[in-house]
């Protein structure tokens, strides 16, 4: 891989340093010393774990000190005005201190700035999003969503864990039993659930920009890194629901790292593949146990990946190797991963998903947008809106050009290989369910394939950018430099080219925090009335605190009771719900007549 920034100093025409001769500012002996613990890689790993995790949580509780009323929409306007002054502060002077080095100083010491830099930003960009969470939940204990919807069947799931139930049907059972033991440890155990659920919607949402960043890092430089990791945390993250999409995010750059390890593995001892193997398998079973549904959409183009991939006649030594490095991965997989496998097995066939919403009545081909069943005041047959190109927007067909450049230019890239393959088994999958759902009555969660195919054109996109510059400046060091130019000089000078890697850290900055903004802007409390992403939390200020009185800035004055549940598995009727659609419009729509007599929106 590359990036924008070369790790070797100098520029055109700047004689080579003699190996006893002292880099300027580092003759102190503390300086060398200095210098020599810092260019340890450890170091250097650990070093952007804490910047990245440290700026997350860190904002995450800087948010906690801004004091509004998040019930009126003045109040919302000022908090989020107060999280992006707050965001200013924090990162002017590290984007200051990166335009800084890049332009004066040696290039190792930029370097390591940009790492530092790039892992702050990525902790900083979903730091916004969840102290939005914070501004938005001011003055109630209950989490997004209060006791409606997946929060309130997270709550009860984390419930029947607290009574000693254990897992809840087919679904993964790991973020419940988490809620469950911070409801032990925290707070009073059952009936506190809800509170429990609360804290780790922000803390979890909080550390959605790490984990991204630093799962491309086992494969990009910094700069890459970033560009793919902040979009993605900004676009994917659901606050709601913030264990769920992390899992997409980190899947695809763990594959591509899995399927290197395997092309390496010939040249690996078999106690170093073992311990690999099982290092990977272990991440990816406990992902398994903490959101499954990405397994299943991206199964089929990895599988058939690998199957490209494996050392058939690379000879019987290569194949050994290989085999013993992927049973190392699958067998500690399939032990962390058995209590949801079992699970599946055994009930898999009992659980159809047969819920719709607006997702499920568009074009199934458009995968570039989305929407939930906050769906406002929109109607099925008013999204998505058509773009300029035969219904493509803009936008659709920039990303469309971007993958073209990704496949054309980077297919022996083993992670374009890989986006590729997850984006076409993805694709077909989608169709699969999609063209069986009038048959089968059943969704199968179809409409979330839209994430991982547009997480894919994503990431070819950025590569295909990537591979892009990278031969543009081969081909300009090949043919634009003179035949009589010393072999240290270059066409485009070496600062020149940190210079310009800089600047665009400070673009992809700016991106994230007003793409954090409009994240945050998302969740602010909206009355139930108009259906939009607001009303979850709107419906945590609407509950009593286990006092019996009401939260600081309830909206009415006759809160609902604070409930307490054990999780139950729903009656299967056998027929699809159509949400956000009137009884009258169900015929038309669901084929059938609606379950209810009144006229308003189910």
């Amino acid at each position: 891989m590359t990036h924008l920034a070369p790790e070797e100093v100098g520029g055109a025409r700047v004689p080579a340093r003699q190996p006893s001769e002292p880099a300027p500012g580092t003759n102190s002996p503390t300086a060398a010393r200095s210098r020599g613990w810092l260019s340890r890689r450890w170091v250097r790993i650990l070093a952007e774990v804490l910047v990245s995790v440290v700026a997350a949580l860190g904002f995450t509780l800087l948010s906690r000190h801004i004091g509004v009323n998040p019930m009126n929409r003045i109040g919302q306007v000022s908090g989020l005005a107060r999280l992006q002054l707050f965001a200013a502060l924090l990162g002017l002077p590290l984007l200051g201190l990166l335009l800084y080095t890049a332009y004066r100083g040696p290039a190792h010491r930029h370097e390591l700035v940009k790492r530092l830099v790039c892992a702050a930003l990525a902790g900083l960009v979903t730091g916004v999003v969840a102290g939005g969470v914070v501004v938005a939940l001011r003055g109630t204990p209950h989490p997004l969503g209060g006791q409606e919807g997946d929060p309130s069947v997270l709550v009860e799931m984390a419930n029947s864990f607290l009574t000693g139930e254990g897992v809840s049907g087919i679904y993964p059972p790991a973020f419940p039993a988490l809620i469950a033991l911070w409801a032990k440890v925290r707070y009073d155990g059952l009936g506190s659930s809800g509170f429990a659920l609360h804290d780790l919607q922000i803390i979890c949402s909080a550390l959605v920009g790490p984990m991204a960043y630093l799962s491309w890092r086992l494969l990009l430089r910094p700069f890459w890194a970033l560009l793919i990791a902040a979009p993605a945390a900004v676009l994917f993250l659901d606050p709601v629901r913030p264990y769920s999409h992390v899992v997409m995010i980190v899947l695809l750059p763990l594959l591509g790292y899995c399927f290197r390890e395997l092309r390496r593995s010939a040249g690996r001892t078999p106690k170093s593949l073992v311990l690999r193997g099982a290092g990977l398998g272990a991440v990816f079973g406990a992902l398994f146990l903490w959101y499954s549904g990405w397994f299943v959409w991206a199964a089929p183009g990895a599988a058939v990946l690998f199957l490209f991939l494996f050392p058939w006649r690379a000879g019987a030594p290569a194949v050994k190797r290989a085999a013993l490095f992927v049973g190392s991965v699958l067998v500690t997989a399939g032990i962390i991963g058995a209590p949801l496998l079992y699970q599946m097995v055994r009930l898999g066939a009992q659980t159809p998903d047969r819920y719709a919403y607006l997702g499920v009545y568009a074009d199934p081909a458009y995968v570039l947008g989305w929407l939930s069943d906050r769906t406002g005041y929109i109607k099925y047959y008013q999204w998505p809106v058509s773009g300029e190109m035969a219904g493509q927007t803009g936008f659709a067909l920039l990303l469309i050009l971007g993958v073209g450049l990704g496949i054309g230019l980077g297919l022996r890239n083993l992670m374009v290989r890989t986006a590729a393959a997850v984006l076409a088994g993805a694709w077909l999958a989608r169709f699969w369910f999609a063209s069986h759902m009038e048959h089968d009555k059943a969704v199968q969660l179809f409409p979330r394939t839209t994430w991982i195919i547009m997480y894919a054109l994503m990431i070819l996109a950025v590569l295909g950018v990537m591979m892009a510059v990278q031969r543009g400046s081969g081909w300009a060091e090949r043919t634009l430099r003179p035949a009589s130019a010393e072999p240290s000089a270059r066409v485009v000078p070496r600062r020149t080219v940190r210079q310009l890697s800089a600047g665009m850290v400070c673009a992809v900055a700016l991106f994230a925090t007003m793409g954090a903004s409009w994240s945050a802007n998302r969740y602010m409390p909206t009355h139930e009335d108009t259906n939009l992403m607001g009303l979850d939390a709107w419906r945590a200020h609407n509950i009593k605190l286990p006092n019996g009185t009401c939260p600081r800035y309830a909206p009415n004055k006759d809160c609902d009771d604070l409930q307490v549940k054990r999780w139950k598995q729903f009656k299967d009727d056998g027929e699809i719900w159509c949400a956000n659609i009137v009884a009258k419009e169900w015929p038309a729509i669901c084929g059938r007549k609606a379950p209810f007599k009144d006229k308003s929106v189910e």
